[in-house]
């Protein structure tokens, strides 16, 4: 019953009442009956209704006001009419009350049948649009992350829900993934958004700058010198972005768990704490329960900061994302440099799909850089790209004939899917081949696996 469309018919004539209830619930329909306005609106403020079948005429109101206020009380009710006479004008107000369609008497059951179809579809139709408007808002936050594979649909979506708990995140990826977009994504989405977004890198400083710049610290030197507040302090109620944590020496990790622990930290030379109200982002390339157990990484500070944990795919598990997102950096070099190149061809494309961006999207970003620079014309041709990219992909076969070059273009695509669908049924599914016609290529294209 649970999973039946339900029904409301009010209609004050007993017969075509009962009639209709009986129709319907032979077409499986979970049928309520009401013969006035004060019944209708009575179980309309029990049940939620999918439709109402509304005559015009009732003993004690209208038709059409009652479906009005039927959609007030559940605004997503599907209203027809039922009248006795067909005219422009009883359509129209039909129209107007909200109503769907209208029926004219007697009522004729493949009629109503039909529209009731029809109104299904259109409320399935309105809902996956709605499903489809909410989705589009929250994934529109997060514009700079470019593509739409699975993986970063994936990412989106979990970067949506992880951004509204405030909770600290720890982004885990290869270099060159993307994960400082990840994180202002989470920032741009969390409650806080409207708060400052600093990042460090805790790799690159001695120490000794590291924590000046993460807690803060006093003017020792008695010339009237302003202290240092440091970016926990300086990030106020925002994001404070720690990119390759990893790298975060045991001390600094012993303060930077106090300051999450007990949200206050003291500047260094300094003698009284302050409070921290800032959210943590940490990112690492590197498996950070591993440095735990080696002893290298505290493994308190790694549940403080393991609150939750956002994986950002490397390029090759997203090479359909490679046209989407050589448009875009296309795009911003060609007009950083003035120039008016505005595509890469289709061999491009594909070569540049085929390969191995051990450097991810940063190293893709940078090849793009340089062949926007090199490119003559507004097409950036393979010959624009760097050299020793040319040598991560398969090369080009240096021949006219169509059959090696066909064979060579199948080893690259059958090698791409592969990369990106390591499991073979779901590869020879995606290629739409047998399983057996897949192993088949394989050995005879020669291609690793």
């Amino acid at each position: 019953m649970l999973n039946r469309r339900t029904l409301l018919i009010v209609e004050d004539e007993d017969v075509i009442r009962t009639t209709l209830a009986e129709f319907l619930s032979g077409q499986g329909y979970a049928v309520a009956q009401a013969g006035r306005v004060a019944d209708a609106l009575e179980l309309a403020q029990k049940h939620d209704f999918d439709a109402a079948i509304c005559d015009v005429q009732l003993p004690d109101g209208d038709g059409l006001n009652l479906l009005r206020r039927l959609q007030q009380i559940n605004p997503t009710i599907c209203g027809l009419i039922i009248t006795a006479y067909a005219t422009v004008e009883n359509a129209v107000d039909a129209f107007k009350a909200g109503a769907f369609d209208y029926l004219v008497k007697p009522v004729i059951f493949d009629d109503l049948d039909n529209k009731l179809r029809r109104v299904f579809e259109y409320r399935m139709l309105l809902r996956e649009n709605q499903q489809l408007r909410r989705e589009l808002s929250r994934l529109d936050q997060f514009g700079q992350i470019i593509g739409s594979s699975v993986p970063i649909i994936e990412l989106q979506r979990s970067i949506a829900k992880a951004a509204v708990t405030n909770a600290n995140v720890l982004l885990v990826g290869e270099t060159g993934t993307g994960k400082e977009l990840a994180a202002r994504a989470v920032h741009a989405a969390g409650p806080k958004k409207d708060e400052k977004f600093l990042a460090v890198n805790c790799g690159t400083r001695p120490p000794e700058l590291l924590e000046a710049q993460l807690f803060g610290c006093e003017s020792t030197g008695g010339n009237g010198a302003p202290s240092q507040p440091g970016i926990l302090r300086a990030a106020g109620e925002g994001t404070v972005y720690l990119d390759e944590i990893a790298h975060l020496p045991m001390g600094t990790q012993t303060q930077l768990l106090r300051a999450i622990e007990y949200q206050e930290s003291m500047p260094t030379g300094g003698s009284e704490t302050y409070p921290v109200h800032a959210r943590i982002i940490a990112a690492t390339a590197l498996d950070l329960m591993r440095l735990v157990g080696e002893g290298e990484f505290q493994e308190d500070l790694f549940y403080r900061i393991d609150g939750v944990k956002l994986r950002v795919p490397p390029l090759r598990e997203r090479l359909d994302d490679i046209p989407e997102l050589v448009e875009a950096f296309i795009a911003k070099h060609s007009k950083a440099m003035g120039k008016q190149v505005s595509s890469a061809t289709g061999e491009t494309i594909r070569l540049l799909m085929s390969a191995q961006w051990k450097g991810n999207v940063r190293q893709l970003d940078n090849a793009i850089e340089r062949a926007v620079m090199m490119c003559d014309g507004t097409h950036v041709v393979p010959s624009d790209l760097p050299p020793d990219l040319l040598g991560l992909g398969q090369p080009l076969p240096d021949t006219d004939d169509l059959r090696s070059a066909l064979r060579h273009y199948e080893r690259l695509h059958i090698t791409r899917v592969l990369r990106q669908w390591p499991d073979k049924r779901e590869a020879a599914k995606r290629l739409k081949l047998g399983l057996s016609s897949l192993y088949r290529k394989i050995e005879e294209l020669d291609i690793e696996t």
